[in-house]
C-alpha cells in the first residue's frame, strides 16, 4: 500500500468516525426529547384538559426533528473540536515523537500538555516520555563513547604487537634487538589483557552480574597485603612507603571486590609519584566507619581533570597512557558504591592527591555470623 493509498484510507475511516459520531448523538437526543415531550405534553394535558389535534402534533414533531438534527449536528461538532484538541494532539504528538526515537533522534522532547480542567493523564505521559527520552540519550551517549574508546584502545597495543611483530621477522636481527622487541610485544600483549578484563569486570558490575559476597575480616592485613603486592616498583623508583595503620579494624564486606580498590588505588599512587617521592597509606576508624587514605606526592590533579576521573576510559595524565587504560577509577567507584562505601579525592596540582574510602565496620552481632 503507497502513500497516497494510505491517505485516502485514513481519509475515509475519519468520515465513517463522524457520520457514526453523528449518528449515535442523533438517536441519543432523539430518544432523549421525544421522552421529554411525552412527559411534558401528557402532564399539560392532564393538568389544562387541553385537547391536542393531529395537525398540531404533526406540526410539533416536524420542529422538533429540525431541533433534534440542528442539536445533534452542532454536538458532533462540538465533540469533534474536543477529541481532537485534548486527544489527538497529544496522540499525535506522543506519535510523533516515538516515531523520531525509533529512527534514532533521542534529543526529541514531547511538549507540555497542560489544558484547562484537562485530568486525562496526557501530561504525565509526557513527562514519562521526556524522562524515558533523556534517559536513552544518555544510553546512546555512552555506548557511542564506550564503542569509540575501547576501539582506540585496542588498537594502540594491536599495532605495537603488529609492528614490533613484523621487525622480528627480519633476518639477522641482533639478540639485543630481538629481546627488546619481544619484550614490547610481551607488554603490548599485557596490556591488551588487562584492557579486556577490566572491561569484562567493569560490565558485570555494571549489569550487576556479581554480588557481593560479604565476610568478616581485618581490613588492616588486606591492605598491607596489597601494598606489599607494589614492593618491586616502589623499590625501582626509590619511593619512601609511610603506613599509619589502626590495629584491629574489622569490617564486614566482599573482600575480593574491595582488594580490587585497593590494588587500583596503590597502582595509581606509585605510578604518578615522580621517583624518590612519598606513597602514604592511613587506616583508622572514625565512627562507624572505617576509613582508608592513600596519598601520594606525585603530580596532582587539575579540577576540570577531577570531575571526569570516575568516568570510564578518562585519563588526565596522557603521559602515563601507556601504563594504564582509564577503567581503574571507574571499577573503583562502582565496587565503592556496591559495597556501600564511600570514595572522595583532595588534590592539588604539583604536591598530590588523597583518596579516601569509608567502609562500614563490622559489628559484633555481624562478627558471630562467621564460624570463624
Amino acid at each position: 500500500m503507497n502513500r497516497n493509498e494510505k491517505s485516502r484510507t485514513k481519509l475515509l475511516r475519519r468520515v465513517l468516525f463522524s457520520l457514526w459520531s453523528y449518528l449515535v448523538f442523533f438517536l441519543l437526543i432523539a430518544f432523549i426529547i421525544t421522552c421529554c415531550l411525552q412527559l411534558f405534553l401528557h402532564s399539560m394535558a392532564e393538568e389544562t384538559g387541553i385537547v391536542l389535534t393531529r395537525e398540531g402534533i404533526q406540526q410539533a414533531a416536524k420542529l422538533t426533528f429540525a431541533n433534534v438534527l440542528l442539536l445533534s449536528l452542532l454536538c458532533t461538532v462540538i465533540n469533534a473540536i474536543r477529541l481532537r484538541i485534548t486527544v489527538e494532539r497529544p496522540v499525535r504528538q506522543l506519535a510523533e515523537a516515538a516515531e523520531k526515537i525509533k529512527k534514532g533522534d533521542f534529543s526529541v522532547r514531547v511538549p507540555a500538555m497542560r489544558r484547562v480542567g484537562a485530568s486525562d493523564g496526557f501530561d504525565e505521559i509526557g513527562n514519562c516520555f521526556n524522562q524515558m527520552a533523556a534517559e536513552l540519550s544518555g544510553i546512546e551517549t555512552l555506548r557511542t563513547d564506550f564503542i569509540s574508546n575501547v576501539s582506540h584502545e585496542l588498537k594502540t597495543p594491536l599495532s605495537v604487537i603488529q609492528n614490533y611483530g613484523t621487525m622480528l621477522q627480519q633476518p639477522g636481527l641482533p639478540e639485543k634487538e630481538r629481546l627488546e622487541y619481544a619484550k614490547a610485544i610481551t607488554e603490548a600483549s599485557r596490556r591488551l589483557a588487562n584492557l579486556i578484563s577490566n572491561i569484562l569486570k567493569l560490565n558485570k558490575l555494571e549489569s550487576q552480574q556479581i554480588f557481593p559476597e560479604a565476610q568478616t575480616y581485618d581490613l588492616g592485613e588486606q591492605l598491607c597485603e596489597c601494598l606489599l603486592g607494589f614492593e618491586n616498583v616502589w623499590e625501582e623508583k626509590g619511593l619512601e612507603i609511610e603506613t599509619e595503620i589502626e590495629e584491629n579494624v574489622l569490617v564486614r564486606t566482599d573482600a575480593e571486590m574491595l582488594t580490587l580498590v585497593w590494588n587500583n588505588l596503590f597502582s595509581n599512587a606509585v605510578k604518578f609519584t615522580e621517583p624518590h617521592g612519598t606513597v602514604s597509606l592511613r587506616l583508622k576508624t572514625e565512627g562507624e566507619f572505617a576509613v582508608v587514605s592513600v596519598s601520594d606526592t606525585g603530580c596532582g590533579i587539575r579540577p576540570e581533570v577531577g570531575r571526569h576521573m570516575f568516568e570510564k576510559f578518562y585519563q588526565g595524565d596522557t603521559s602515563h597512557a601507556a601504563e594504564g587504560n582509564g577503567l581503574g577509577l571507574a571499577l573503583v567507584k562502582r565496587v565503592v558504591d556496591i559495597v556501600g562505601g564511600e570514595i572522595s579525592v583532595e588534590s592539588e596540582v604539583g604536591k598530590g592527591s588523597t583518596f579516601t574510602v569509608r567502609v562500614r565496620r563490622a559489628y559484633d552481632g555481624e562478627m558471630q555470623k562467621d564460624p570463624a
